[in-house]
């Protein structure tokens, strides 16, 4: 009875002086008497606050003056006070994160339910906060993968090449208050193992944007290799299960630093320092783990552990799929053809000129283009008949499932690497110097389980009795590759992946996150769309800001006021507007927000 009444009736004076009724409490009994609109209404309110205080609820002035304000419907429309303040968004050291009003209450469900999310209100509303909680507990419940905080850094009106310090010295006064609410909602022990491992990742905004290659970079289409500079929204690439996949966005970055990644099979690309990788450890394969996305900073220096590579990367899950071209030859009698028939090939010729050296023996020799950019079935056919001439099953001691195949056209070797990678498997090769010959390359083939490289029963029967086995690319070294003008591009694949040059696969989009948004008043509107279009698969994003604190340059328009006008009626995105009600600071804050927007509304 005294956690309902305070001491010396304290908060049942509150009561008394909000509704036009008598109250009487003797012992366990509470009497109301008047007006039947008011009695029914502090009769409800004693009900709920008796939920609350059974539900471990402890009251004070505060709470019962928004309870009691939920109660007469002063924001609107009548709410119960139970179901907003006994609502636990985040439990840590026993202190509990809740909403503290109807508003408050409606922006946490909108999260929960929504896939995007923009709590728009004024400052003290709890809008960063409550979306930090949330995204916390859906990290801690494995909803998500991923935690990214990010919020435009330089919108205070100073130069940050001016200030003193580091780089990451002179954005921590920016981002200090998402670190500041973090640590109030985890160990620090914890926190700092999560963003060192990039779980958790705290950026400015012009960071989480650089996530680029070179506009020279490939990237494969169903028609075969194009420049990632020249793609257009729409187009088609190929993503990792070999299909093609759309173009989503294409957002210029700019001149960055770029690295240039191997692979420990002679692969390499070039990619800035914050470009993603969806990568896996030998832990995270044996404890059954997702894939990690990493930066590619992330993993500089890193790249081996025990003398053993650390990161491995995807490969295609399936062959690429290209278009279907016209051929005049079988496929597979090309792969066992001699030297010059596959140049009449290549110029549909009917006929030609066959000369005695075998397919492999000739420095000249290629596949031509119409068989390399061909369906699947048109490349494994190649494939096999050049393994069936002058291919072997591989038993090194101790290693499964590999194929040797030897040539003496350099072109050649890099087409039978491009057939391999193209089917989902790996290729490295290595030059043997040959006396008074054209030197030999040797390629070792590692191709994935259900594709059979051999059709000649003998070789085949020996490959076969190694069992196959599974193809594997990591990350060999990250270097310094100068500076390059920059673009970034996100595809509609579930996984976000698309193939990069060497059939390399890559990652540019955030899948699996919880990804917030503040201050978000201080974006551009290309800043937002930029942002907004990196969305992922199985993430969620929430976008917070004040339109009424925008501090970008004069003429400037704010992407939190754009997006409104723009992103209407879509399923899945949910505007939230708290106001001066909902303000969870000293009650004079609430008065100053309303002050200013009477202010706002009469000029």
């Amino acid at each position: 009875m005294v956690g309902l009444v305070g001491e010396r009736d304290e908060l049942l004076k509150l009561i008394e002086a909000a509704f036009e009724a008598q109250i009487l409490v003797r012992g366990n009994e509470i009497t109301v008497t008047g007006d039947a609109e008011h009695v029914e209404r502090v009769s409800t309110l004693f009900e709920e606050l008796i939920e609350l205080i059974e539900r471990g609820t402890v009251l004070n002035a505060e709470n019962l003056v928004r309870s009691i304000d939920m109660i007469k419907g002063i924001s609107g429309e009548t709410a119960r006070p139970s179901q907003v303040l006994s609502d636990a968004v985040l439990v840590h050291r026993g202190k509990a994160i809740k909403p503290k009003t109807l508003g408050q209450k409606k922006y946490v469900d909108a999260i929960r339910a929504s896939t995007i999310v923009f709590g728009i209100g004024p400052a003290g509303t709890g809008k960063t906060y409550l979306a930090m909680a949330m995204a916390v507990k859906a990290l801690q419940e494995k909803q998500v993968a991923r935690l990214i905080l990010t919020r435009p850094a330089v919108e205070a009106g100073e130069k940050l090449g001016f200030l003193p310090g580091t780089l990451y010295e002179k954005i921590d006064p920016y981002m200090r208050p998402l670190y500041d609410a973090l640590y109030d909602m985890m160990d620090p022990e914890s926190l700092a193992r999560l963003t060192q491992r990039g779980t958790i990742e705290v950026s400015p905004l012009a960071f989480m944007r650089g996530r680029a290659q070179p506009v020279t970079s490939r990237v494969l289409t169903p028609e075969g290799w194009r420049e990632i500079g020249s793609l257009q929204v729409g187009d088609l690439v190929i993503g990792s299960h070999g299909s093609p996949v759309y173009v989503l966005g294409v957002h210029p970055q700019g001149r960055k630093p770029v690295y240039r990644v191997w692979t420990q099979d002679g692969a390499s690309t070039l990619a800035c320092g914050e470009h993603l990788w969806a990568v896996s450890t030998a832990a995270d394969r044996r404890r059954g783990k997702p894939r990690r996305i990493l930066q590619t900073s992330e993993m500089i220096g890193r790249e081996r552990t025990a003398h053993q590579h650390r990161y491995e990367l995807p490969l295609l899950s399936h062959p690429a799929e290209f278009q279907h071209r016209r051929i005049s030859l079988d496929p597979y009698a090309l792969g066992l053809l001699p030297a010059d028939a596959a140049e009449a090939a290549r110029a549909g010729g009917r006929g030609g000129v066959i000369v005695a050296d075998p397919i492999t023996r000739s420095s000249t020799k290629f596949i031509p283009d119409s068989y390399l950019y061909n369906t699947p079935s048109v490349r494994l056919a190649v494939l096999q008949g050049l393994l069936d001439s002058d291919g072997e099953p591989a038993r090194p001691k101790g290693r499964t499932g590999r194929i040797q195949y030897t040539t003496a056209s350099s072109r050649l070797r890099e087409d039978v690497v491009f057939l391999v990678r193209s089917l989902g498997g790996v290729a490295s090769s290595r030059t043997r110097p040959v006396h008074h010959r054209h030197d030999a390359h040797i390629v070792d083939i590692r191709l994935p389980a259900g594709i059979q490289p051999f059709r000649l029963s003998r070789k085949a029967a020996l490959y076969d009795d190694d069992g196959g086995g599974r193809p594997m690319r990591f990350i060999d070294r990250i270097e310094p590759a100068g500076n390059a003008e920059t673009v970034c591009i996100s595809v509609s694949a579930q996984n976000s992946l698309y193939v990069t040059d060497d059939f390399l696969v890559t990652h540019n989009t955030l899948n699996d996150s919880f990804i917030i948004l503040d201050e978000a008043q201080n974006t551009t509107p290309e800043q937002m769309k930029m942002f907004l279009t990196r969305l992922g698969f199985g993430s969620k994003v929430v976008v917070t800001g004040d339109v009424s604190q925008i501090d970008l340059p004069s003429g400037q328009s704010s992407g939190l006021n754009v997006v409104r006008e723009i992103l209407t009626e879509i399923d899945g995105l949910h505007f939230v507007f708290l106001g001066s009600k909902d303000v969870v600071r000293h009650s004079i804050v609430q008065e100053i927000v309303e002050a200013y927007r009477r202010f706002d509304e009469a000029h």
